[in-house]
C-alpha cells in the first residue's frame, strides 16, 4: 500500500512538473515572430539651412513627409529576473520605409526610402502566477533609433524642389519604449504572445544638394519628422 502510494505521488510530481510552465526566476526564453510598425507620423516644413555657404535658415510653407508602414521578421532573447520581473532585448531585420510627400509636396507621392534600426532594451513586469498559462504583463525599456540607406528616389521632387543631385543624412536618437502584451504557454518550453509598443521618436533628416546650377553651388535643406510608431509583435517562443 504505501508502495502504491509512493508511485502515484511520484507520478503526480512528475505530471505537475511537466505542466508546470517555466516562467520562474532564472529562465531563459528566446522568441521570434513578426514586427507591424505603424508610424503616427508628421513633419515640420522643410527649412533651407545654407546656400551657397552663406546661411538662410529659411522655412518652405505648407511642405512636409509621412512614413508608411512597414513589416518585418523580429528575434528577442529574455531572462526572468524573479517570477514576476523579466528582461528582454529586442530587435527586428531593420525594415524598409517608403517616404511620402505631404501638404505640397503630396503631388510628388513616394519622395524616397530608408531603412530603420531600432534594438529595444525591455523591463516586463509579468502578472499572474508562474504557473499559469496566461500572463499579461507591462513593460518600459528604452531603444537606440538611427537609418541606415537613406535616399531620394523621386527625380521630379530632386530636380524641381532641390534643384540638383541630393544625398541625405539621418541622426541617431535615444527614446523611451511603453509596452504591454501577454504570452500564452503551451506547455512547460512552448509559448504565444503579443505585445504592443508606442516609441515616442524624431527624426532630422538632413539633405545635401550639389551642382546647383552653372557654377555647380550646393545648399543643405533639413526636414524633422516625428515617426511615433506603434509596433505590434506577434510572436513564438521557448523556455529553457
Amino acid at each position: 500500500m504505501k508502495l502504491k502510494q509512493a508511485i502515484t505521488g511520484a507520478v503526480a510530481a512528475l505530471a505537475f512538473a511537466t505542466a508546470a510552465h517555466a516562467q520562474t526566476a532564472g529562465t531563459f526564453y528566446v522568441t521570434s515572430g513578426w514586427f507591424h510598425l505603424a508610424p503616427q507620423s508628421a513633419s515640420d516644413n522643410l527649412e533651407l539651412m545654407n546656400f551657397a555657404g552663406q546661411q538662410v535658415n529659411q522655412y518652405q510653407p505648407n511642405t512636409g513627409a509621412r512614413i508608411d508602414n512597414s513589416d518585418t521578421v523580429g528575434l528577442s532573447i529574455g531572462y526572468f529576473v524573479t517570477d514576476h520581473l523579466s528582461t528582454e532585448f529586442e530587435l527586428g531585420i531593420p525594415p524598409k520605409f517608403d517616404i511620402d510627400g505631404a501638404d505640397s509636396f503630396g503631388q510628388f507621392g513616394k519622395l524616397g526610402s530608408a531603412r530603420q534600426w531600432s534594438p529595444a532594451l525591455l523591463f516586463k513586469w509579468n502578472f499572474l502566477k508562474p504557473t499559469d498559462k496566461f500572463r499579461p504583463y507591462l513593460g518600459l525599456g528604452v531603444t537606440r533609433v538611427w537609418f541606415t540607406d537613406a535616399q531620394i528616389t523621386n527625380t521630379a521632387f530632386e530636380n524641381n524642389v532641390l534643384h540638383g543631385p541630393t544625398s541625405v543624412s539621418t541622426d541617431r536618437s535615444w527614446a523611451p519604449v511603453f509596452n504591454a502584451g501577454f504570452n500564452y504557454s503551451f506547455n512547460k518550453h512552448w509559448f504565444a504572445g503579443l505585445s504592443i509598443s508606442y516609441i515616442p521618436v524624431s527624426v532630422t533628416a538632413t539633405l545635401t544638394t550639389t551642382n546647383i546650377g552653372p557654377f555647380g553651388l550646393t545648399a543643405q535643406t533639413q526636414a524633422k519628422i516625428r515617426l511615433n510608431p506603434i509596433v505590434t509583435y506577434a510572436k513564438i517562443g521557448y523556455a529553457f
